[in-house]
């Protein structure tokens, strides 16, 4: 199919994605539709099946995405201790997901809309980043620096906590990220000793 005069694909791929991840946040997927995210990004609707086959694909392509940086971002220094490596945690995952509001919005909300297919593969990235907070915790108490029961409830638990500061942090507000994320560390910490 020939590709209209004038437009770019890789222009244009990155705002069917820009569109969809902004119209998907607001409104949810299932009141997003195709001719939405083309008037969004300016083009026909039937353009853009030059860039994605469907919606589904879309919604699986973006938390695909937000999962594959998310993990290659995230750095676990194992020669710290535990409770440095879960400071460095706290810290690289409040800062990883406030600079991404809509993408984790997505990432947590719109699960229940994916296919049985994408949703585990989706799950297969969410548990490989769990279970590198649950190895700190892990090496913790073996270290007999943590007191946890159950690492796989704490870390789960610690992950709901620290993506909560994004449903309510404003910058301008009485606490800096800095600042906020200093007490987040301190009430994680006290967690699990």
């Amino acid at each position: 199919m020939a590709r209209t005069a004038g437009s770019h694909s890789d222009i244009t791929g990155p705002k069917v994605r820009e569109a969809a991840l902004k119209l998907f946040a607001r409104g949810g997927f299932a009141a997003v539709s195709m001719r939405a995210i083309a008037a969004e990004v300016g083009v026909q609707a039937g353009a853009l099946y030059n860039y994605t086959p469907d919606k589904q694909s879309l919604l699986f392509d973006l938390m695909k995405s937000h999962m594959t940086e998310l993990l290659a971002a995230a750095v676990d220094n194992a020669g710290q201790s535990a409770g440095a490596r879960l400071d460095a945690f706290v810290g690289f995952h409040i800062s990883f997901h406030h600079a991404r509001p809509d993408a984790v919005f997505i990432a947590y909300m719109e699960l229940r809309n994916l296919t049985p297919e994408n949703f585990a593969r989706v799950e297969a990235l969410r548990r490989q980043y769990e279970d590198g907070l649950e190895s700190i915790l892990r090496d913790g108490v073996a270290a007999g620096a943590f007191r946890v029961e159950d690492t796989k409830i704490a870390t789960l638990a610690i992950i709901a906590m620290l993506t909560g500061v994004n449903t309510w942090f404003r910058e301008g507000g009485r606490l800096s990220l800095e600042e906020v994320t200093a007490q987040y560390r301190g009430m994680v910490r006290r967690a699990v000793t």
